[in-house]
């Protein structure tokens, strides 16, 4: 398995996420500090392409972006979705080498 090198860390604004199309595969990518982590851009409610641009938090001690569209919160870590246990999105490795950041989707 490969990694795929998406962008400088610089490139991401504190607690903002990122968009990357690796392997035919939409990855949200977020910043939080200098953590990084990785999830389907896909928000499994509305079908639509749009956790990158969600909303970057914490509830109840856990890391979560909000989905703009229907607000539901998704762990950065797990990829849960907080409001129904039943949802899920993948979550897919990510690094950081020097200052670039890489997602291996493909693992």
């Amino acid at each position: 398995m490969s990694w795929t090198t998406v962008c400088r860390l610089d490139d991401i604004l504190p607690n903002a996420g990122v968009a990357a199309l690796i392997d035919e595969t939409q990855v949200a990518i977020f910043r939080v500090d200098d953590k990084v982590y990785a999830l389907a851009n896909k928000d499994p409610f509305s079908k639509a392409n749009v956790l990158s641009r969600g909303i970057v938090g914490s509830v109840k001690g856990t890391l979560v972006v909000a989905s703009p569209i229907y607000k539901q919160h998704f762990s950065l870590e797990a990829g849960n979705c907080l409001e129904d246990e039943t949802v899920s999105i993948p979550c897919y490795q990510v690094r950081t080498e020097g200052e670039l950041v890489q997602v291996q989707v493909n693992c």
